[in-house]
């Protein structure tokens, strides 16, 4: 069990940016919008502000801390380009003989006539998430990573088919972009 002294990870604040840390919750403030994080369950790890930029360090650090440092570091990085650019998932939706449609209805999509099934198949839409339905494509957009990417996992997860041969049967809503909304 090595220790290491003191583990630090710093992240620059960029123009336009408003970051402020109270205890272990970091608020990020940007142009698109704003983004609350809390690292309250992480342990030996302190978050600072300091000469514009977010210092991340852990002192006396095994080897679960030193990744914590990086991962904290990470999400604040990704929470900085959420309010800056946002994040952009797209999907397909794909079906062979039985046309698919989709219906949003508040904070679930509805998957209708998925496979011929009756009954509508729902996705959850995470909070701070827009999606919009173009004919063949999904276009999910947000500016927390993490909750635009699950939006995206609970579509696809959806239409996931189950006891049928994927190979045969690809009917289903499918990811095939990602990344930072342009």
């Amino acid at each position: 069990m090595v220790k290491s002294v003191h583990v630090v990870e710093e992240v620059e604040i960029p123009e336009g940016v408003k970051i402020s840390i109270e205890g272990m919750k970091v608020v990020v403030e940007g142009p698109k919008g704003k983004i609350e994080k809390d690292f309250s369950h992480t342990r030996n790890v302190a978050i600072s502000l300091s000469d514009g930029k977010v210092v991340v360090e852990s002192y006396f650090a095994r080897r679960e801390q030193k990744a914590l440092v990086g991962t904290i570091a990470a999400h604040i990085r990704n929470m900085i380009t959420g309010v800056q650019k946002g994040y952009r998932y797209k999907l397909k939706i794909i079906s062979s003989h039985f046309p698919i449609s989709l219906e949003q209805k508040g904070d679930v999509i509805l998957v209708k006539n998925f496979l011929g099934e009756k009954s509508p198949r729902k996705a959850r839409i995470m909070p701070g998430v827009k999606v919009k339905i173009e004919k063949e494509d999904v276009i999910v957009e947000g500016l927390d990573i993490e909750a635009v990417g699950q939006t995206a996992a609970n579509l696809e997860q959806a239409t996931k088919v189950k006891e049928y041969d994927r190979r045969v049967f690809m009917d289903g809503i499918y990811i095939y972009e990602k990344g930072e909304a342009k």
